[in-house]
């Protein structure tokens, strides 16, 4: 099967934009365009099904750590559970975001965005990684996207730059009692949060804790005024003891003390005031950064995730038995040729460029009963029949004899 390192397996077709994608092929006749919508719909049925069950697994799981939480626990749990617990969650949600088709962010990757001078926004920031007892950040979506930033050869103004970023990124953290943080945080919860359009340069925009610090360029701005007044004053009194004599420097020395001293407390508060006034700048440009950039947090991000996932596996699933049914030879296809003609098909279709996961859509089209295999080749099983078998399906989930 071919490897594309330049593209991703996320497909960015809603589910039922591609629906119309294969319905609109020319070797579909009416009668089938309908049968097919149907079966669209049973499969739909069935992973959403699925994932509900999951989801509710999940939301179970997460409960005991949700920071959003209202609701009242009526068994708790011990310290050793606890643990245990938090384990399980965060495999199974590295999982979730696997089949949602995102990408761990590797440590070496996260340290060399930590070592950035500053990020694109032109914010300077620090963290500390003692705050976290557990952080993992996936990636979504590595593209060159558009941002506006201010630019010194502009005399300010802002100017469009092309810049590599993440479409979405997911964040899960379980923090440590830190002096960084607020009291009111609890680091016995687990933090959910999910990004769109990052720039793979500012993920420690977003991480707890972060302290924005001050350029060079902003510090010998709030410094030059008070080593400038200080070198000032000074010259002045070295200059009125030499020009006026001893005994006049001595006996204005009281004075011109109080005068050193009233006059270094003045610049003292003006660059103190200057940095103040410096770091709320830089905060609150870090806030409009964010503001239109975060898409959920906590349990929103849950629900969030297992729809973008239910979402892919439906995808993947339609196009896979689409183009082993509609476009593959009586002979069937390998798994191979199967990927390359999807690839193709959706580059020349909807001028997508993926890598699409053709071993986990081939698992999905085995489980559902609707496929052949005979050696390494695959057929799909006729329209009619795949129905039949994904009614089925559908009705054996909910059996019930009334005695």
């Amino acid at each position: 099967m071919a490897e594309h390192k330049d593209r991703e397996p996320f497909l960015p077709l809603r589910k039922n934009d591609l629906i119309e994608l294969l319905c609109g092929d020319e070797k579909l006749s009416a009668g089938e365009r309908e049968l097919f919508r149907q079966f669209c719909v049973f499969v739909s049925a069935v992973f959403h099904f699925e994932y509900l069950k999951q989801l509710e697994e999940l939301k179970d799981a997460y409960a005991p750590f949700d920071p959003d939480a209202d609701t009242q626990t009526l068994h708790p749990i011990s310290d050793e559970e606890r643990r245990k617990d938090e384990a399980q969650l965060f495999a199974r949600f590295a999982a979730l975001l696997e089949r949602a088709n995102f990408k761990r962010l590797t440590h070496e990757e996260l340290q060399r965005a930590l070592q950035e001078v500053a990020t694109v926004s032109g914010i300077h920031t620090h963290v500390d990684l003692n705050l976290f007892e557990h952080l993992d950040i996936f990636i979504r979506g590595d593209v060159m996207g558009r941002i506006y930033c201010r630019s010194w050869r502009k005399w300010g103004r802002k100017e469009e730059r092309l810049v590599p970023l993440y479409q979405r990124l997911v964040l899960i953290v379980k923090l440590r009692p830190h002096k960084r943080l607020d009291r009111d945080i609890d680091t016995s919860r687990i933090y959910l949060k999910i990004f769109k359009d990052i720039p793979k340069a500012d993920p420690d925009m977003l991480l707890p804790g972060a302290r924005v610090r001050l350029s060079r360029l902003d510090k010998g701005l709030i410094a030059y005024p008070l080593f400038a007044g200080m070198g000032l004053l000074i010259y002045n009194i070295v200059d009125s003891i030499f020009s006026k004599g001893v005994a006049v420097g001595v006996s204005l020395g009281s004075i011109a003390s109080w005068s050193v001293a009233v006059a270094l407390g003045g610049y003292g508060y003006k660059s103190y005031h200057t940095y103040q006034v410096k770091k709320q700048d830089y905060s609150l440009r870090l806030t409009k950064s964010l503001y239109f950039k975060g898409l959920d947090n906590n349990m929103g991000v849950l629900m969030r995730l297992f729809d973008e996932a239910e979402e892919q596996e439906c995808r993947e699933t339609f196009l896979a038995y689409f183009c082993l049914w509609k476009h593959a030879p009586s002979q069937g296809w390998t798994a191979q040729q199967l990927d390359d003609s999807i690839e193709s098909y959706l580059e020349s279709r909807a001028n997508l460029k993926v890598d699409f996961e053709i071993g986990d859509a081939l698992a999905k089209l085995e489980r559902l009963q609707i496929v052949q295999k005979s050696g390494n080749t695959y057929h799909a099983e006729p329209l009619d029949k795949a129905l039949e078998v994904l009614d089925r399906t559908w009705d054996n989930y909910f059996q019930y004899a009334n005695p």
